[in-house]
């Protein structure tokens, strides 16, 4: 496995962060949730970054990590979708919503085209269960969405 060079700059913006937060255990999540959203994912070296800054160890940030879906360790798309699969959303056809994302983009759950426009994923609740099934591109959320609407969604990234 190659080294990833992380960027010098969000490099110093992470450290930062783990300061203003007291470079405490405690606040890993916090820490881990500001690296996301820097580096876009949590490869091997920001998770020894953050462990460093943070005074844990690397195996533990890595629990962390794997513990909870919304950390990630692979680059997600540009335009991250994910379908809910909640009770209410599998029940009125989550699952061939699914099917048809994962039909057009040929890829499964968990990775991303490769072009790295899109990512798919599965999510347990939105919380947006009266407008089952819910599909959420990046931050906005497309509700009652049924297989044939996913062309439609799709084209609207392109």
């Amino acid at each position: 496995m190659a080294d990833i060079k992380l960027p010098a700059g969000k490099v110093e913006e992470l450290k930062e962060v783990c300061k203003k937060l007291g470079n405490e255990g405690g606040e890993l999540i916090n820490a881990l949730h500001a690296a996301q959203e820097l580096f876009g994912y949590l490869p091997a070296e920001v998770q020894e970054l953050v462990a460093n800054e943070m005074n844990v160890s690397v195996a533990h940030v890595y629990g962390v990590v794997t513990f909870y879906s919304f950390f990630s360790m692979i680059p997600k798309g540009e335009h991250p979708i994910s379908i809910c699969m909640g009770t209410a959303c599998y029940v009125r056809g989550a699952e061939k919503v699914l099917d048809e994302f994962k039909r057009h983009l040929d890829v499964k759950v968990g990775e991303t085209t490769p072009d790295g426009k899109f990512s798919i994923s599965c999510l347990r609740c939105v919380g947006a269960c009266g407008l089952a099934p819910v599909v959420t591109v990046g931050d906005k959320v497309y509700g009652r969405v049924a297989a044939e609407d996913v062309k439609g969604i799709l084209e609207e990234y392109k």
